[in-house]
């Protein structure tokens, strides 16, 4: 076995950013090659992965990216399994390297297409193994999506002070000088702000899951089931009323002035604007 002098160690340490004994470890077991010895390293990380497969990473960031001429947008979550490792400076810089993965990334939805986006020669899923074996915790890219202008319009993205949760959504214009209006540009921002404060799960009535609206007909008309016909006809139409509100992004109360929908909203914006604006995809994540 070669002598493994300090030197090499600390060279090995400062490359791959993990404790003096495991570099020193991994360097007699590659007999001194730095190569092999990174490639082991990284195996460790990968077995870390493999071990805590079923753990839960309830904790973690919201990371958002655009583009510089605002055609496109990023959205993803970056998960760890504790608040500790949340704040590391190792997990604040994978946070940072996540953004130009997911910048570069082609796909529009899908993790795996990000942990496969190859960036100066190394996959993100290599960028992040190398992490988790420094932390022995496992991390994961949770959510991924990605929103490109075909036309006219703006992407607004929205991430909350604590990181972790934010929003992104897209507004089709008529034409390129609407989506440029500052009444326009506000409404990009404020809306994905308010999608992330108030959790829509559709964009409008049309949009919702037809069954969860009959399942929904079903709950009400059974609470008042002991009224005549005509009544729970109108009871379970109020409610199907405030559930739209609750629950459809165009239908929901403005989170900064609720005397109007945020289609409303939207509509004074294009009005502004001297054209036309609807709301085209959003998203919204939430780490834990």
């Amino acid at each position: 076995m070669a002598e493994i002098s300090a030197s090499i160690v600390v060279k090995l340490r400062k490359m791959s950013g993990q404790g003096m004994m495991d570099c020193k470890k991994a360097l007699e077991e590659a007999n001194g090659d730095m190569d092999k010895a990174m490639e082991i390293l990284r195996k460790k990380g990968l077995a870390t992965l493999a071990k805590r497969a079923e753990r839960e990473t309830s904790e973690g960031a919201v990371v958002s990216w655009q583009s510089q001429d605002g055609k496109e947008a990023a959205l993803a979550t970056l998960c760890c399994e504790t608040d500790f490792v949340a704040k590391s400076d190792d997990f604040v810089q994978l946070a940072r390297d996540i953004r130009d993965y997911i910048g570069s990334t082609k796909s529009t939805q899908g993790a795996q297409s990000v942990l496969q986006t190859i960036l100066a020669g190394r996959t993100f899923q290599e960028v992040l193994t190398e992490v988790v074996s420094k932390t022995g915790e496992k991390m994961q890219v949770g959510d991924y999506a990605r929103f490109r202008l075909e036309g006219a319009g703006i992407i607004g993205t929205y991430v909350h002070f604590n990181n972790k949760v934010g929003s992104m959504v897209q507004i089709d214009t008529s034409d390129a000088k609407v989506a440029q209006a500052p009444s326009i540009k506000q409404a990009a921002m404020d809306m994905a702000m308010h999608i992330t404060a108030s959790k829509p799960i559709a964009l409008d009535i049309a949009s919702l899951d037809p069954q969860l609206v009959e399942r929904e007909k079903a709950i009400y008309a059974a609470q008042v089931q002991n009224k005549p016909p005509q009544v729970v006809d109108r009871i379970v139409e109020g409610k199907l009323k405030k559930f739209y509100s609750d629950y459809c992004l165009l239908e929901q109360p403005f989170v900064k002035d609720d005397s109007k929908t945020v289609q409303q909203m939207l509509a004074e914006a294009a009005k502004q604007a001297g054209g036309q604006a609807s709301v085209k995809q959003f998203v919204r994540f939430e780490v834990g």
